[in-house]
């Protein structure tokens, strides 16, 4: 792989890959809307542009072999912003990558977008239909269905991978079984990005936690995964810092499905005011 472009790289997920992902010979084509922190460093490149910008998106594709889509609105919010950017910006990712002949596309999926699987269907298998739990886990929905279509109808290498908790570490208690650590955030999409030919995948992204267990690991270790990091290591501080040092109550309604909070009635979307008559 000697170009990489990744969208929404001035966010945290991108941000944590820029390292880990840099290698001798190889060229990250930062897109984002946002500055870089930091600005490009050697061996990258900054494009300011939208995901949505079809003729931008189509330009920023030339000459890549591959493009790890970060770029969206990363929570919940209203119907419009979700289905233009998120949506609509994920097929405009796929169809400049099928103009630009980019063979390989790594969509940022989310847990999201099975949020609603419940406690008793875990581990959630790779292959689990969609259950979302918010607009933004049927935007997640929705590009993996776009990335289903463009490797069916074009041939494309469409690996979508629902990612779960990535933060620098574990924030809560739910953490310390969805965490994904950001070393391991690099070995993942590395290996999704390395592949020989993984044609469709839809996968998870977590690290190896002790209390783990809630999604299958089985389709990422497949494409070359291995998960080294562990939640455990900050339990006791993130324990206590909950007040909770015997660790979390299983009928806690954030541990009921596998979006956690994003299933309660507080993560209900803004509702729009109704049109005038």
């Amino acid at each position: 792989m000697t170009t990489i472009l990744i969208t929404g790289a001035a966010g945290s997920i991108g941000t944590m890959l820029r390292s880990r992902l840099a290698r001798e010979g190889r060229v990250l084509r930062l897109l984002d809307v946002a500055p870089l922190p930091g600005g490009p460093g050697p061996g990258e490149e900054s494009v300011t542009a939208s995901v949505t910008d079809m003729a931008a998106m189509t330009a920023a594709c030339k000459g890549a072999d591959a493009i790890i889509h970060l770029g969206g609105i990363p929570s919940e919010a209203a119907w419009a912003p979700v289905l233009d950017v998120n949506i609509n910006g994920t097929y405009t990712v796929f169809e400049a990558a099928r103009r630009a002949g980019v063979p390989r596309v790594v969509f940022a999926s989310s847990n999201h977008a099975v949020g609603f699987a419940p406690r008793e269907s875990f581990p959630v298998p790779d292959a689990a239909y969609p259950a979302p739990d918010t607009y933004y886990g049927v935007s997640k929905a929705a590009g993996e269905a776009v990335a289903a279509l463009y490797a069916s109808r074009y041939g494309l290498n469409a690996v979508c991978v629902r990612i779960l908790s990535c933060f620098e570490r574990p924030l809560n208690a739910r953490m310390l079984s969805t965490w994904l650590s950001p070393d391991d955030a690099g070995r993942l999409f590395e290996a999704c990005l390395t592949a020989p030919a993984p044609g469709f995948r839809v996968i998870y992204g977590v690290s190896d936690n002790t209390r783990g267990g809630w999604v299958s690991l089985d389709g990422a270790r497949a494409l070359g995964y291995e998960p080294r990091d562990d939640a455990e290591h900050y339990a006791t501080d993130v324990l206590a810092a909950a007040g909770d040092p015997a660790g979390p109550d299983p009928a806690d309604p954030v541990f009921r499905y596998l979006g956690g909070d994003f299933t309660l009635p507080s993560r209900d979307a803004p509702i729009p005011p109704a049109a005038d008559s």
